[in-house]
């Protein structure tokens, strides 16, 4: 397996989560007493960075990772990019139900990637 395209690959994934997460929920801190449509116009500003960056890294992982695995490196990357943002920036409390979808998310890993 070619590891430089992995690395690209979960890189841009990376950076592509931190645009969506802010998109979908960083609204809701400083915009929750402003009308929907100024929200929806600013997370869909946002999300455009977000697409800039998901797309790439899924035609780049595509060479070497079935859609199946680019899919499982992507909700494991969202995990872990949304729960340091719910519980810093947010500051929402950090619960044992974070760590038992991690555990289920490594079982989704072990098996989408298994020989």
């Amino acid at each position: 397996m070619n590891h430089w395209i992995v690395a690209q690959t979960v890189g841009l994934l990376i950076l592509s989560n931190v645009f969506m997460t802010f998109a979908w929920y960083g609204h809701l801190k400083h915009l929750s007493a402003k009308p929907f449509y100024v929200a929806a116009l600013l997370s869909w500003g946002v999300a455009l960075f977000e697409y800039l960056l998901q797309v790439p890294a899924n035609r780049i992982g595509h060479q070497m990772l079935s859609v199946g695995q680019l899919k499982i490196i992507q909700e494991v990357i969202s995990l872990g990019v949304f729960v340091p943002f719910s519980v810093f920036y947010l500051r929402e409390g950090l619960s044992w139900n974070y760590l038992f979808a991690g555990l289920c998310l490594l079982g989704a890993v072990f098996f989408i990637f298994r020989g």
